[in-house]
C-alpha cells in the first residue's frame, strides 16, 4: 500500500494535465517498506528528457534525481518510486513502462490524463523478474 496526501497528488495530476500531449514524470519521496506500507512526503518534479517520444515515454532528469538522493542521503526518507502520465491512455503499466523497469523496488505511480483532463491515478510495483506489475493499493489523506 502506498499513502498520498491528496494536496501531493493534486500537484501530481496538476503536472499531468500540464503536460499533456506530453507526459509528465517526477519522483516520489518518502518512507516506509516496498511490499509493506509506503507513505509519500514529497514529490520532486522533473522536465521529460525523452525528448520526441515524450508522447509516449517519459525519462526523469539525471540531474534532478542525483539532487534529490544527495539531498536525502542522510536522513530517513528515500526516493520510493516515480510519476509519470499517460495522455489519453489508461493509468496502466505500458510496453514502454515495462522495458524501463530495472528497479523493482520503486512505486510505478501513473495518472490518466485525457484531452487534457486527468481521470484516474493508480500504483504499481514491477515484477522483480521483469515480466510485468502488480497494483498496489493507493490511499489518499489530508
Amino acid at each position: 500500500m502506498i499513502l498520498l496526501p491528496r494536496a501531493l497528488l493534486k500537484e501530481i495530476v496538476e503536472a499531468g494535465e500540464a503536460a499533456y500531449p506530453e507526459e509528465c514524470c517526477g519522483l516520489l519521496v518518502g518512507f516506509g517498506e516496498t511490499g509493506g506500507e509506503l507513505t509519500v512526503t514529497g514529490v520532486e518534479r522533473s522536465p521529460n528528457m525523452a525528448g520526441e517520444e515524450a508522447a509516449k515515454r517519459f525519462e526523469v532528469s539525471a540531474q534532478v534525481r542525483f539532487d534529490v538522493m544527495r539531498k536525502l542521503e542522510d536522513g530517513p526518507k528515500r526516493i520510493i518510486g516515480h510519476y509519470h502520465s499517460h495522455p489519453d491512455q489508461a493509468a496502466q503499466p505500458s510496453a514502454n513502462d515495462l522495458e524501463m523497469a530495472w528497479e523493482p523496488d520503486l512505486v510505478w505511480l501513473i495518472t490518466s490524463v485525457a484531452d487534457g483532463q486527468a481521470i484516474h491515478t493508480t500504483a504499481h510495483l514491477p515484477h522483480p523478474d521483469g515480466s510485468g506489475f502488480s497494483e498496489i493499493t493507493l490511499r489518499t489523506n489530508d
